[in-house]
């Protein structure tokens, strides 16, 4: 789509903040007005707007699409998105573990036994760490408790939390970025530590780099949706 509007402007609305573009409010692809909770994040997605080019890039974008998905794909399908989430409690990342070599092993615990060790404190729960590929049941009362946490949330911040875990293949990373218990890059670095370990291994791929490049970026830009929520 070209771009057909000169200016773009954050305005009040009844329940939030909205962008218009030559006064014309901005829209989700499915039509509603794209109305977000906090005037941060409705300057950042003014900014997105203003700055793009003369033919829109939704991948430029992630801060506009975000909020979309928060409107047109959450909010109609709430309990069965959160749930959705809610599942990858039951097999977590940072619950399996390599049995070799010793320095991955080594890099793996230092990486993510700080995570799990704030997860039994925030939540007090348990988990099952395994090595190795084959699926080890978590306790059923830790898979409530952080399902529990999940469907807590609202739209925009169960938006902003579906990335970070589907990208990461974290509940447990996911939930430490959105309560601030760490910084956003230090959980890419913890979530991407295989990937990271297979490049340094086999030398650098161009298009496994590419990939994991963009993933990072869509990674840290769920996470600063997040930021601008509170």
């Amino acid at each position: 789509m070209k771009r057909f509007w000169t200016a773009a402007e954050v305005v009040e609305a009844d329940s939030g903040f909205g962008v218009t573009l030559d006064g014309r409010t901005v829209k989700t692809p499915a039509r509603a007005d794209l109305i977000v909770p906090t005037r941060p994040l409705a300057e950042a997605v003014r900014a997105e707007w203003d700055e793009c080019g003369e033919e829109i890039d939704p991948r430029a974008m992630p801060l506009t699409g975000l909020s979309n998905a928060a409107i047109d794909q959450v909010a109609p399908a709430r309990d069965s998105f959160a749930a959705s989430l809610a599942r990858y409690a039951e097999g977590d990342l940072t619950c399996y573990r390599a049995d070799g070599p010793e320095t991955l092993i080594a890099r793996q615990a230092e990486s993510w036994d700080a995570l799990l060790a704030w997860a039994r404190r925030r939540y007090d729960v348990d988990f099952t760490c395994v090595s190795g590929v084959m699926h080890a049941p978590q306790p059923a009362e830790t898979v409530r408790k952080l399902g529990h946490a999940v469907v807590a949330l609202d739209d925009f911040r169960l938006a902003g939390l579906s990335p970070l875990v589907t990208i990461g293949g974290s509940l447990v990373t996911g939930l430490a970025v959105l309560e601030e218990m760490m910084p956003a890059a230090d959980a890419w670095e913890a979530v991407s530590l295989d990937e990271r370990w297979q490049l340094e291994q086999w030398g650098d791929d161009t298009e496994a780099r590419a990939a994991l490049d963009a993933r990072r970026r869509d990674f840290l830009a769920a996470a600063h949706f997040l930021e601008l929520l509170n």
